[in-house]
């Protein structure tokens, strides 16, 4: 399980980039760049990762769940995710 610093850093950049993003597109489209550069850099979606929600590793991140390859491994063999099965051939 990662820190919980890490998760409560990543809640924070989502946070700050939803708050300008508005901002960000109207800036953008102007093309004030010189404005844009004055942001803070956390409110750009480049500097977001994809965590896994339940335990916020950041490798091995399967987007259609939004969970890592061993919570969505753990979740599969225990019945969790629907639809999904071992494969055995």
């Amino acid at each position: 399980m990662a820190k919980k610093s890490w998760m409560e850093r990543d809640k924070r950049k989502r946070a700050t980039v939803a708050k300008f993003a508005t901002k960000r597109a109207e800036m953008k489209a102007n093309g004030d760049y010189a404005g844009l550069a004055k942001l803070p850099k956390d409110a750009c979606p480049v500097r977001l990762t994809n965590r896994c929600r339940l335990t916020g590793r950041r490798r091995g991140f399967i987007r259609k769940f939004g969970v890592s390859r061993i919570t969505f491994r753990e979740m599969a063999l225990s019945g969790l995710i629907p639809g999904v099965t071992k494969a055995s051939w």
